[in-house]
């Protein structure tokens, strides 16, 4: 493969640093047989995961090739050290087809990293906590590349790195990542380009954050605010001379509604209430990280507030819990029945469709671009094209109502 990648490069006079790709597929005699794809004429994006088993930068041998040096090393002078996943932090939404997604970096916390270096584990990003993801470039957020002296190790230190990755505000893809990773086709190195239908019911089926656990880490979060300050007389925690105090409220959770309350005895210890279940409950909090005690069983957690929302991180995976406000609830409007909405956020490239149009159910109404991708929107119904709400050209935001039917 190396040879055919070398003979590709010479047949166009090429110079400089290139990719060139291929697919493969291990044939019933034992061999590998190979075909080529592409070639890109740069350093491809997986590039670190070459820099971690050979511990050389490939960045800066480019820029060396670029003034006109030779190449510091041949290729019989190369030793290969170990092994290296990298995993590709995407802003898109695994659930509808990997769209891509824009918004908000309202949270984006990683674990212990060296950056743009080798490493045990190794983050290249270019965007930081509180960075907008626009629709005119590539989704991709970041990249977690993650070493190990064998396969193994560096796939479950990649599966830690993963869920020890926290994003919020926008749909992304980090803990479909971590759940291919700990798949059994991965693990085993089954890999081919059917596993994510093999693996489907493990990527796309797993079962919500429990419902305790999500509330148990919005009430720490709640507690460590109103006890950061070391003023007693400016604590909100309940506290008072004698008998239980008690503090209630409703959340919303995964589309439910969820009643909370949390008992308070008089010498502190706590008991907290979920839809009328009782659970034993203490916690430990250092900043946005909490250790939850929740029936005898230790978790860790971590819980960050923004805006009224605060958005939880466990193990066993990731929540957004929202307090409701009865009278901002019955002043909020009911959605329009009849809309069809925008699937992502991008650019309206056309409507295939005007007022007054008779369409049929699965009849293309418009095209939608973002991010390098192209999705045309179809009618769910027969029906009568009532009003167009934007125009061609426009840029339009996820759910955005672009036409109705009558």
């Amino acid at each position: 493969m190396g040879a055919a990648a070398v003979a590709a490069a010479r047949a166009v006079g090429y110079v400089g640093a290139g990719t060139v790709e291929f697919i493969a597929e291990p044939a019933a005699d034992g061999s590998l047989r190979f075909w080529f794809m592409e070639m890109n004429t740069r350093l491809q994006v997986e590039h670190p995961v070459t820099e971690a088993v050979t511990g050389l930068d490939l960045v800066e041998w480019q820029l060396r090739v670029a003034a006109g040096e030779p190449l510091p090393l041949q290729q019989h002078e190369l030793r290969l050290h170990g092994h290296a996943i990298e995993a590709r932090l995407c802003a898109e939404n695994p659930d509808t087809q990997f769209l891509p997604s824009t918004g908000t970096l309202q949270v984006f916390r990683t674990p212990e990293t060296v950056r743009f270096t080798q490493g045990d584990v190794r983050l290249d990003a270019g965007v930081r906590e509180g960075d907008a993801i626009t629709p005119f470039y590539d989704p991709m957020i970041a990249k977690l590349i993650a070493w190990g002296p064998d396969r193994e190790s560096a796939r479950a230190r990649l599966e830690r790195a993963l869920a020890d990755t926290h994003i919020a505000g926008l749909h992304h893809n980090a803990a479909f990542l971590r759940r291919i990773v700990a798949s059994r086709s991965f693990a085993e190195a089954h890999l081919d380009t059917a596993l994510i239908e093999r693996e489907r019911s493990a990527l796309f089926e797993a079962p919500p954050l429990d419902a305790s656990l999500a509330v148990a880490a919005f009430v720490a979060q709640a507690l460590a605010a109103e006890t950061s300050d070391a003023d007693p007389w400016s604590a909100r925690d309940g506290w008072r001379v004698a008998g239980n105090s008690a503090r209630t409220w409703r959340l919303a959770l995964s589309g439910e509604t969820v009643t909370v309350r949390l008992v308070t005895a008089r010498d502190g210890a706590l008991t907290l209430h979920v839809d009328g279940e009782a659970h034993d409950f203490a916690v430990e909090s250092r900043g946005d990280r909490h250790d939850v005690q929740l029936d005898g069983l230790r978790h860790r957690l971590a819980a960050y507030r923004r805006g009224i929302a605060v958005h939880v991180f466990t193990d066993a995976g990731s929540a957004t819990v929202l307090p409701i406000d009865p009278l901002a609830q019955a002043a909020a409007p009911s959605a329009h029945a009849g809309g069809l909405t925008a699937p992502m956020p991008g650019r309206l490239s056309a409507f295939l469709v005007s007022a007054g149009d008779s369409v049929k159910a699965g009849q293309a109404l418009a095209v939608m671009e973002a991010m390098k991708m192209e999705h045309t929107i179809v009618s769910p119904k027969a029906g009568t094209v009532h009003a167009l709400l934007f125009a061609a050209g426009d840029q339009v935001g996820e759910g955005a109502e672009l036409l109705r039917l009558a």
